[in-house]
């Protein structure tokens, strides 16, 4: 490595802090030089497959020649303007596209500016519509645990009290209502239990949320669809409104390009993220039905109380809308369902594999669980010898490819995952 790139990394060491990590780090990150198609370029010339899709969001790889036109394109009129009292055509399109592919009903969309903040609207909307609709005293959340939505306030209230990463902020945070984590088959007694737990806490609650079919960074656990239809019926019958989380999900990460899909299901409130501008830009969207917006429209303060700096960026929405357009030529599905095959051949050989909990693989991700914490440090370093991207953590070592990975790159991230198992 060149001085310049010790240079680099001294300087990171001295005022970068990295995520969920102390200050100085306890390790140095590996530096990226530059990235294209599925690869990552570190400063010393190595080359990484990105089993992680840069946290789940870039699903079309990196330099992919569309995004870049519409980047490009977009720069050249504006790169940004704010969002209120004008609009714009990027942030039209968007919109219009978004509520033409999600779920039926969510007719109203609200651009924002991280994942996190998407769920904090989508709290505030459920909060505000109960007390436009007169019911005040309805200020809870339910959810399940095993979830998680964001590292904002609000959204920590309603990720894991125990297991999540959050669990540092309890006593905080805004007491919320939780039901056991949701199993992986259909179990007609957790069922009931969630029907019980919502009709026993109508009076105080304002919505449910949870992440349909998938729990991303609670702990990657897949559950039944039909939990969610448990829940659309519960919820209707009492009033209360229900969130699907489908940051993580959206966008064909399960092989739907809704997760909500896989149920036949439509939520009240959609939140959206990651995938939206295929990794190339920080955006969010909140989407809604109509009667979410009339409620509170006809509420005290005459609308949302929220309106982020950065709503409805022209060049995020820009790029989103290419990123969808490449979705829609409907090519994603079958590269998703290789994906699936080939992630599943390459996994399953380690289900009994010392140290090895479980294995589990839906869509565009695949899981290994382990009996026991990962070490971060070896499982890393024995995937970049193998010539792979991969983000370890709690017991979990996992992989959510750019949809555009070939079956060379499938294998190579497979065999990285197994050599990270074997390290740790």
């Amino acid at each position: 490595m060149s001085a310049g790139r010790e240079d680099l990394l001294a300087l990171d060491r001295a005022h970068v802090w990295h995520p969920y990590g102390p200050m100085p780090g306890r390790t140095d990150p590996y530096l990226v030089e530059s990235a294209a198609g599925v690869r990552l370029r570190l400063g010393d010339g190595r080359e990484l497959v990105d089993g992680m899709s840069s946290w789940w969001a870039a699903i079309h790889g990196y330099r992919h020649p569309v995004l870049d036109a519409a980047m490009a394109e977009q720069a050249g009129r504006m790169s940004h303007v704010m969002f209120g009292g004008l609009t714009h055509e990027p942030a039209i399109r968007l919109a219009s596209t978004l509520v033409e592919l999600t779920p039926p009903g969510l007719q109203h969309v609200f651009l924002c500016d991280s994942g996190s903040v998407g769920v904090e609207v989508a709290i505030k909307m459920a909060l505000q519509a109960q007390r436009a609709l007169g019911r005040p005293g309805r200020q809870r959340l339910a959810t399940w645990r095993g979830g998680y939505h964001g590292d904002t306030f609000h959204p920590m209230s309603v990720c894991d009290p125990v297991g999540g990463m959050h669990a540092l902020w309890s006593g905080v945070l805004p007491a919320q209502v939780f039901a056991g984590p949701p199993p992986a088959e259909f179990d007609d007694a957790y069922a009931a239990s969630l029907e019980e737990m919502i009709e026993r806490h109508a009076d105080e609650l304002a919505a449910v949320i949870v992440e349909p079919v998938v729990q991303g960074a609670g702990g990657m656990r897949f559950h039944h669809p039909e939990y969610l239809r448990v829940l659309r019926e519960a919820t209707a019958a009492h009033g209360i409104l229900l969130i699907f989380d489908e940051i993580a999900t959206g966008f064909g990460r399960t092989g739907r390009l809704f997760a909500a899909e896989h149920a036949g299901v439509s939520p009240d409130i959609l939140c959206l993220g990651k995938a939206l501008t295929g990794g190339y830009l920080t955006l969010a969207a909140t989407l809604c039905t109509p009667a979410v917006a009339a409620a509170i429209s006809a509420g005290e303060g005459g609308g949302l109380a929220h309106g982020p700096t950065f709503m409805g960026n022209p060049l995020a929405c820009a790029i989103a809308n290419a990123s969808i357009g490449l979705l829609r030529d409907g090519r994603w599905a079958a590269g998703v369902q290789k994906i699936e095959s080939r992630l599943k051949d390459g996994l399953e050989p380690l289900r009994g594999a010392r140290g090895v909990a479980d294995v589990r693989v839906l869509g565009a991700i695949g899981v290994v669980q382990l009996d026991h914490p990962v070490d971060m440090a070896a499982a890393t370093a024995a995937a970049v010898a193998q010539g792979v991207w991969l983000r370890p953590f709690r017991d979990l070592i996992y992989t959510m490819p750019p949809y555009v990975a070939d079956e060379a790159d499938v294998d190579r991230i497979t065999a990285g995952i197994t050599a990270a198992v074997a390290a740790t």
